[in-house]
């Protein structure tokens, strides 16, 4: 008891302690991305939030360097897609730091003065010199960044098999034709054209299911450069596996009963993230049950979901004005609500209440609600919902209004 610790991590891209469900996606990578002599496929990985998108690009990252690949990225925030040139310092910066223990010279250096001895002087690929080859390259942000990546390889191509771009958010990049400033089209001109050079840099990104058709969006060409892999939420057996796993392996002192982990489950939807939310909160219970002598050990299922409530959801509809709650409430009561729904099952639905909404109404505020990432727009003209199992959070909350 004295040196248990609760193994599971329910913080944002954190690790957990068993990674379920995920080992197709691993054997991918490894056999068909990392095996490419030519780079023909880049990899993006998409899904609803919660769903262990970041924590399967952490977990692709050592396979990678196994494999002999550097490996360089970040998270691409809002700030990275201002404009061109903060997308090309942003791969500046990563490129560098995966590259800054590569040494590309040696020299030696003779200070001024009679006196003055010899010094043996190295030369890495670190920022400056990175930094340098950017500053000096005539053209355009992309003929800046393409120089800058040739320049990269030539000098550790004995010693890597190739580059990993992996970048994580990556729904945040856009182009911005107001502004004239098109960073997701310049990203997607310098990929393709390093590839074509039979440059061996593989782009990864990941993100909202967004991503893939603002790519397609950006440049048609783009549906031919990736495979997409689409995480969808753990089957009951993967998330059976990611509940007692963690236990085993730890010697925990307590142990849930099959009817607990069933009710676990059943409410986290399969979804990472939730199972490892709720475990941590009830293992915390049991703990601090134990730790005061309690032999009659329980937990309030009630109070862990209040508590996820306030968390993970409460933020989000706070930002939401009264009419876009109650065009929610009535997507929340489709019997599709947590797959697709259209306008028009909508407006059909809203018919049953007080105050009905018209289709174009309707229409600007999927709009507004896509802005603020509560709703997403797919290729076939169908709308979801951006938050895993907000349909069944939007029903307990208007269960106590």
């Amino acid at each position: 008891m004295d040196t248990f610790q609760n193994p599971f991590r329910p913080g944002a891209g954190q690790l957990p302690p068993h990674l379920a469900g995920r080992q197709n996606q691993i054997d991918y990578f490894e056999k068909n991305s990392l095996t490419q002599s030519a780079i023909l496929t880049n990899l993006i990985i998409s899904g609803l939030r919660g769903v262990g998108k970041t924590v399967l690009l952490d977990t692709l990252r050592p396979h990678a360097i196994g494999a002999g690949w550097m490996w360089a990225g970040a998270d691409l925030s809002e700030s990275v897609s201002v404009s061109e040139k903060t997308l090309s310092i942003r791969i500046l910066a990563d490129l560098a730091s995966a590259c800054s223990s590569i040494l590309i010279t040696k020299y030696e250096k003779t200070p001024i003065g009679f006196t003055a001895k010899t010094e043996k002087m190295q030369q890495y690929l670190n920022h400056d010199i990175l930094n340098y080859v950017y500053q000096n390259t005539p053209g355009l942000e992309a003929d800046k960044l393409k120089k800058v990546i040739e320049f990269a390889w030539a000098n550790i191509k004995l010693q890597a098999k190739g580059i990993v771009l992996a970048y994580d958010e990556a729904q945040n990049l856009k182009d911005n034709a107001a502004d004239k400033q098109y960073p997701l089209s310049l990203l997607l001109e310098v990929v393709q054209y390093i590839q074509r050079q039979q440059f061996p840099v593989l782009l990864i990104l990941t993100g909202l299911p967004t991503l893939f058709p603002n790519l397609v969006e950006t440049r048609t060409y783009a549906e031919r450069m990736f495979h997409q892999m689409i995480l969808h939420r753990l089957t009951s057996e993967e998330s059976r596996e990611a509940i007692e796993k963690p236990i085993q392996k730890e010697g925990c002192p307590v142990k849930l009963s099959d009817a607990a982990i069933d009710q676990i489950i059943q409410f986290s939807g399969g979804y990472p993230y939730f199972i490892q939310y709720i475990c941590k909160e009830i293992y915390d219970m049991y703990l601090q049950q134990l730790a005061m002598g309690n032999d009659n050990r329980t937990y309030n299922f009630e109070d862990v979901i209040r508590k996820l409530d306030s968390d993970f959801y409460q933020g989000r509809w706070n930002k939401v004005t009264d009419r876009q709650r109650d065009l929610l409430s009535i997507i929340a009561n489709l019997d599709n609500a947590e797959e697709e729904f259209t306008i028009k099952e909508i407006e059909e639905e809203s018919l049953n209440t007080d105050n009905p909404f018209k289709r174009s109404p309707i229409n600007l505020m999927l709009k507004s609600l896509s802005e603020n990432g509560l709703i997403y727009k797919n290729r076939h003209g169908k709308y979801s919902f951006a938050v895993p199992l907000f349909s069944q959070f939007i029903k307990r909350e208007s269960a106590t209004e």
